[in-house]
């Protein structure tokens, strides 16, 4: 009986020993999750901010490049480099920028579309390039803010009117070509960038 209650002693006593280590173990892992917490809350409030701050920039951005574009559609010394071509059929597609544009110079307007790249096309760029002399300029602004610049532009190979819709606050902006003489109205998407700016290259025009 002595020995069951010695033994017993020294297993309460061994227990009381361990208990204060079990705490002390339990203790730094809740406090470990807690850091982890901490500082995943941080990276997340510092990926709002750099997001926050990324989105600032990109409006302002965008607001400089209207601006810039605004101003040189006033002074007649912009381009329309399209990205987007859409044909009357309804037929939409992806083009290359640097070869289809509407460039304006002054009293002189080119028009140039090329959707293929494959082959040359009367202008060796795989479409077509006319130039003529613009008429009847007008800018027109509604109560939305939205801008519309409409000319005629006449010469050997173009006769049509040409309406070009700015989106209020940045440099992107959309053209509807209405020929004259046929019904094959062509619809360009893209951006306007000054004269001097643009990449574009001209091809021989009609």
């Amino acid at each position: 009986m002595k020995r069951i209650l010695l033994t017993l002693t020294v297993f309460v006593a061994g227990l009381s020993v361990i208990a204060p280590d079990i705490n002390a173990q339990t203790k730094p892992r809740s406090s470990d999750f807690q850091q982890r917490m901490d500082a995943w809350h941080k990276d997340m409030a510092e990926f709002r901010a750099r997001s926050e701050h990324s989105r600032e920039l990109n409006e302002l951005a965008d607001s400089l490049a209207g601006v810039q574009a605004m101003a040189a559609v006033r002074n007649q010394d912009f381009v329309l480099e399209a990205d987007q071509v859409t044909f009357k059929n309804g037929m939409t597609t992806f083009v290359n920028s640097n070869t289809n544009f509407i460039s304006v110079k002054g009293n002189r307007a080119v028009v140039q579309i090329s959707p293929s790249n494959f082959a040359s096309g009367p202008n060796g760029l795989g479409g077509v390039t006319v130039d003529g002399m613009i008429t009847d300029k007008q800018i027109m602004k509604d109560k939305k803010g939205r801008i519309t610049y409409s000319i005629n532009v006449m010469g050997v190979g173009i006769n049509a009117q040409v309406d070009v819709f700015i989106v209020p606050g940045t440099n992107r902006a959309s053209a509807t070509i209405y020929p004259n003489f046929n019904s094959n109205t062509v619809w360009l998407d893209g951006n306007i960038v000054p004269y001097e700016n643009s990449n574009v290259i001209e091809g021989s025009s009609l």
